[in-house]
């Protein structure tokens, strides 16, 4: 891996997708490294989530393809409508496939997370651990957990979402010093909240579409009524099922535990800063977006994927060259996070009732989806420490420059091998 033959030690805060990600790459990699979550266990937000080409060849590298394709429902179209359920012409992703040769899958998110975390030897992710602290000293990191605990690594990973502690800790060091930029002195933006939720097992009788083997993906624009996200007051609103049964959100609502509804704030904000000293964030930690863009957890992923590159890569473990790899990681990042960000804010502005909405809304609905991803689409990282995978579709995609600096590593680590 480095001419010193010297792996960091990393510290991961934060058992979410993100968290896992990296720790999942690391495991691969024989990286050491530790994974501390605050909570008791994990309750993945929301109910399903949509992969596709940008992380199916991951998870072909990770051997999790067949496995995450088994839990997925393949999808071809959102259909969107109107608040009177008039539809709107639906967005296509085939082509998407005909460009990338991976289809789109919806899978339900508690599922997705259950086969990250076997990828997770069980002694090395650790629950119920609070980060209080953060320090460095004689060239380590350090966590201090609530329980008075301290752990020693080379590099601390943020991954712990929009209230990161971790950032929190990182902040208030660089504060202190004068060097923390204003913009990431100022509150996340705070815009509305909205409810999301994951009904029971449905009776496919009951809902014939349940039956469909192509998902059934479907949107309702509000159009006279600033809807809150309140069951109360939406119970009435409807939804269009395919079925030939006049539904409701009531009728959603009615079937779901109290326990899988999570009321969620919807703040948006990239910081700036993302890395001091041996601490570097990813994520929401470092780049909060709307859920209504839908890249949200995909990005924290890819954010992982860049990240676990760089460590594998990194030629000491000196505050020197950890600090160049932190740099190029947000290098890299920050025009996908920018791109999926500015996605978000578009989406977002298609709920208002004003003029721009109303455009955004008619372009949406009017150009062929394929133009929106075309960019997109040429976005799909893989990991340069592991079997590259051959590859598909008629667009070539990027070789991000820190896949290109794991392969190089790997191959004269693989040369330092043969040789021995």
């Amino acid at each position: 891996m480095s001419n010193t033959n010297e792996k960091p030690t990393v510290l991961i805060v934060g058992a979410g997708l993100g968290g896992l990600m990296l720790g999942a790459l690391l495991e691969k990699s024989g990286v050491p490294y530790n994974i501390f979550e605050r909570a008791a266990s994990v309750k993945p937000l929301g109910s399903a989530m949509s992969v596709g080409p940008t992380l199916l060849p991951i998870f072909q590298q990770l051997g999790i393809y067949d496995e995450i394709l088994s839990i997925g429902k393949y999808i071809t179209h959102t259909e969107t409508h109107q608040e009177s359920l008039v539809p709107y012409r639906p967005t296509d992703y085939r082509p998407i496939e005909d460009y990338t040769g991976y289809g789109q899958y919806i899978v339900a998110r508690p599922k997705y997370y259950d086969i990250m975390l076997k990828l997770i030897p069980p002694h090395k992710i650790h629950f119920g651990k609070r980060v209080l602290n953060i320090s460095e000293d004689e060239n380590k990191a350090n966590i201090h957990l609530s329980n008075n605990e301290m752990f020693q690594g080379d590099i601390v990973v943020g991954a712990d979402g929009a209230y990161s502690a971790v950032r929190q800790r990182m902040y208030e060091q660089l504060k202190a010093k004068g060097k923390l930029p204003r913009e990431d002195q100022e509150d996340l933006p705070f815009s509305c909240t909205c409810l999301v939720g994951q009904t029971k097992v449905l009776d496919p009788e009951e809902f014939p579409c349940i039956k469909d083997p192509i998902c059934q993906f479907r949107v309702v624009f509000g159009e006279e009524r600033p809807f809150s996200t309140m069951c109360d007051e939406t119970r009435n609103f409807g939804v269009p099922l395919s079925d030939g049964k006049k539904r409701t959100l009531g009728d959603l609502y009615d079937l779901t535990p109290k326990d899988l509804i999570s009321k969620v704030m919807l703040e948006e904000k990239v910081f700036k800063t993302w890395h001091n000293g041996r601490t570097v964030l990813l994520g929401d930690a470092c780049h909060k977006l709307s859920p209504t863009g839908g890249h949200g957890a995909v990005t924290a992923m890819h954010d992982a994927i860049a990240l676990a590159n760089l460590i594998y890569a990194v030629p000491t473990t000196n505050s020197v060259d950890l600090t160049k790899i932190f740099e190029e990681y947000q290098k890299e990042r920050i025009p996908a996070v920018m791109a999926s960000y500015n996605h978000s804010q578009l989406m977002s502005k298609i709920m208002d009732r004003g003029i721009e909405g109303a455009v955004i809304l008619w372009l949406y609905t009017h150009i062929p989806f394929w133009l929106w991803k075309l960019v997109t689409v040429r976005y799909r990282p893989q990991v340069g420490f592991l079997k590259p995978i051959p590859l598909k579709g008629s667009i070539v995609p990027f070789e991000s420059s820190s896949e290109f600096k794991a392969r190089a590593a790997f191959a004269q680590q693989t040369r330092c091998v043969a040789s021995i």
